[in-house]
């Protein structure tokens, strides 16, 4: 029973705005139209869209979902690129989890500056307003937004 844009956004959890980005963007296939204009959807459709909700879950662009749709569905003897895709992210991820490490303990340090009870002198705020800036906390801002210009 095909589905409307309503329905394929409750039954997958996506916004409505997203699905037709996603058909605009083509990760979704054009869907077929009523007489009346409103978009009619398959079961097809709702298992593409989970497919790319998951891919987007791991962090894949929309480049990198565009390439594993078509992948998908039209198969080549290897995917052996699939795996190196999955591999470059496994590395930005533990970037991005060593990065973390890092600001974990400046934020400690920075914790340890403050015994929480001198009002005006306290060791947080002189160290935000006159200490060295966190190298760990500029390259985590510069990752974060390059990354997002990824998307």
């Amino acid at each position: 029973m095909p589905l409307k844009i309503g329905d394929l956004a409750k039954a997958t959890g996506t916004q409505v705005v997203t699905i037709r980005y996603y058909e605009k963007e083509g990760l979704l296939r054009q869907p077929e139209r009523t007489g009346s204009g409103y978009r009619l959807y398959s079961e097809d459709d709702v298992e593409r869209l989970h497919f790319i909700r998951r891919c987007r879950q791991h962090g894949m662009n929309l480049a990198e979902i565009r390439d594993l749709l078509a992948f998908r569905d039209s198969p080549a003897p290897s995917c052996a690129w699939i795996s190196e895709l999955v591999e470059k992210h496994i590395a930005n991820v533990q970037a991005q989890i060593d990065s973390l490490l890092t600001l974990k303990a400046h934020l400690e340090a920075l914790r340890g500056t403050c015994s929480g009870d001198h009002g005006r002198g306290c060791g947080i705020i002189d160290s935000l307003g006159h200490g060295s800036s966190c190298p760990c906390c500029e390259g985590l801002h510069c990752r974060l937004e390059r990354r997002q210009g990824e998307r």
